[in-house]
């Protein structure tokens, strides 16, 4: 049995934290909101996310992250990629070497276009900075507490780190495959989420399949694109961490990214969209990150343009469709 820390309280989370709790480790679930922090305790059950799935008693839930994170021997980072830095920073002064920290966060930085491995690094002194593990791969949070079959990646540079996660943390149907590949994991994890936002616009828009298809593989194309100039393996995008979580997010009705999309296409404004939402959805602010990083790195990602162009410039879903495909044409290999 583990100690384990997990610093966010939304779906995910607390998916993680069940599932774990149920596979015997002992969880703390830091929360935010002090309302969920008395729920949990209380009546075990999360008032704002997942609220159909019983929490077991082996989770208990606080406010106080520094403590959380001081009585653990892993620590899952589980809150929206924008607020990670900051989290980081308060943790800090509990944080211990022989520690691991998992990143179950799929998301990019907005400001500097940094991946959570190199937020950590550059937040955490070396001298106390835990080992690190990222944690992705086609998971809806509401499938994996229900106990449907799932695989996910654990990606790390440190082999024992790696391997000890993936004993720890699968559990009957949730299962964990590794890799060495931390750029091309994060990266794949981020990037599809700007690509299910396309998607969904294509799907609101009232296209079928063959469009649907279409965007999926030249999506898989375009954040291949981007993870190989920054060093990540070809294998991991053709894997769980990237094609995997790609078609996923792309085509699930639980997507919250999709859902943004499909809103999009069919004609209401994103303020409006994401005011009525819960949960947060990644894709929208990853956009920025990603067409960001592109720019610097000179990747051409024709779709994430696109779908910045509607997020934060104005325009309409049809017309950011008809551009893509008006595109000149090329070689498929483009």
């Amino acid at each position: 049995m583990k100690r384990i820390a997990v610093i966010g309280a939304g779906s995910w989370g607390t998916a993680l934290g069940i599932v774990l709790a149920r596979a015997g480790h002992g969880i703390q679930l830091w929360a935010h909101n002090p309302a969920v922090v008395k729920a949990i305790n209380a009546e075990h059950i999360n008032p704002r996310y997942l609220t159909e799935s019983r929490i077991p008693e082996a989770v208990s839930a606080t406010n106080d992250i520094v403590d959380a994170v001081m009585r653990a021997e892993l620590v899952i980072l589980a809150a929206p990629s924008h607020a990670t830095r900051e989290l980081l920073s308060v943790m800090t002064p509990a944080l211990r070497a022989e520690q691991i920290i998992i990143s179950a966060t799929k998301g990019i930085e907005i400001d500097t276009g940094k991946r959570i491995s190199q937020v950590v690094t550059e937040v955490v002194p070396e001298v106390i900075r835990p080992r690190f593990v990222s944690l992705s791969g086609p998971s809806f949070a509401r499938e994996v507490v229900v106990n449907h079959p799932t695989a996910v990646v654990a990606a790390s540079d440190d082999r024992v780190a790696c391997h000890l996660v993936q004993s720890e943390l699968s559990f009957e149907n949730f299962r964990i495959y590794t890799n060495d590949d931390v750029v091309g994991t994060e990266l794949g994890g981020s990037v599809k989420n700007v690509m299910a936002i396309a998607a969904g616009m294509v799907a609101g828009l009232g296209f079928g399949s063959n469009s649907i298809a279409a965007l999926v593989t030249r999506g898989l194309r375009e954040m291949t694109r981007l993870a190989l100039r920054e060093g990540a393996k070809l294998e991991t995008m053709m894997g769980l961490a990237g094609l995997g979580d790609l078609v996923l997010t792309c085509t699930g009705n639980l997507s919250r990214n999709r859902f943004v999309g499909q809103e999009l296409g069919r004609g209401r404004r994103l303020e409006e969209i994401t005011a009525g939402m819960n949960e947060v959805a990644e894709g929208v602010k990853t956009t920025l990150a990603v067409k960001h990083l592109a720019e610097r790195l000179g990747v051409d990602m024709p779709i994430t343009n696109e779908v910045h162009a509607v997020l934060y410039e104005g325009k309409l879903a049809s017309h950011a469709t008809n551009e893509l495909m008006t595109r000149p044409l090329r070689e498929e290999s483009n």
